[in-house]
């Protein structure tokens, strides 16, 4: 029973890290490109047009209810009758420095593979009106929306955690900055501004590294740039659309371009 107990609170400390999170980050971010610096930061909007109030409450709604389940995710890894099975490390420095930091870096490579193809996947017609429609609801998304997911696709998301902790030896540090990381680029994918400036976008970071502008006209159009943090897989596999302005409103309904 008293494992049982320790194991709700770590649940509950998750997700309450999770909206504090949400709050610093995503929250912060929105109010003041969208309500406080709005009129001075304009210049820098991708879209020009603005969110309905709508649509911003409806990307918080999901996001608070991704939270919940990725707290639930949480719990399912880390707790006394699981955790023993990973590969989780007693202390962060068991190989040394350079795995440390080499091991952060992994979790970027592997994520942003893992992620690329559960995109794409999720986007077959099949898939897309039960999994990830709710998050393409957002064709002029805010921070708010970087985890405006369908519990199904909370659910795909989360499966990264799975692959994380049983395949190569990490430590919770380690675990707790891949997750900082992934979340606070997540919120600039999402932002529908562009922070990067343009000669930067058009050199080497914007060939291999993906941008707010790249992510953006995911959301615009539904298909191509489906990477998270890199571009390769976009170029590798010709799903790669080049930074341009909407032709026309967008719509919601699923890629077919996935074979």
């Amino acid at each position: 029973m008293e494992t049982v107990s320790r194991v709700a609170i770590v649940g509950s400390f998750v997700v309450v890290a999770m909206l504090l999170r949400y709050l610093f980050i995503a929250v912060s971010t929105w109010w003041v490109c969208y309500r406080w610096r709005r009129t001075q930061l304009a210049q820098s909007k991708i879209q020009p047009a603005w969110p309905k109030t709508t649509d911003e409450a409806r990307e918080a709604k999901y996001s608070l209810l991704t939270m919940v389940i990725f707290g639930l995710v949480a719990v399912s890894v880390f707790n006394p009758w699981v955790r023993p099975y990973t590969q989780l490390m007693a202390a962060p420095l068991d190989y040394g420095w350079g795995y440390l930091l080499l091991s952060f870096l992994a979790t970027l490579v592997v994520h942003d593979t893992y992620f690329y193809w559960m995109h794409r996947l999720v986007h077959h017609k099949k898939l897309f009106r039960h999994v990830h429609k709710v998050h393409h609801l957002s064709t002029n998304p805010t921070p708010l929306a970087a985890l405006a997911f369908h519990p199904y696709e909370a659910l795909f998301e989360a499966v990264i955690i799975y692959v994380l902790v049983f395949t190569f030896p990490l430590h919770g540090y380690t675990i707790a900055a891949f997750l900082f990381f992934m979340f606070a680029y997540n919120v600039y994918g999402h932002m529908g501004w562009e922070i990067v400036p343009k000669r930067v976008r058009n050199g080497w970071v914007g060939k291999w590294f993906n941008t707010s502008t790249h992510h953006n006209a995911h959301h615009q159009y539904f298909h191509g740039n489906y990477g998270l943090y890199f571009l390769w897989w976009d170029r590798w596999m010709g799903t790669l659309r080049q930074e341009q302005k909407p032709a026309k409103p967008a719509t919601v309904k699923a890629d077919k371009a996935l074979v």
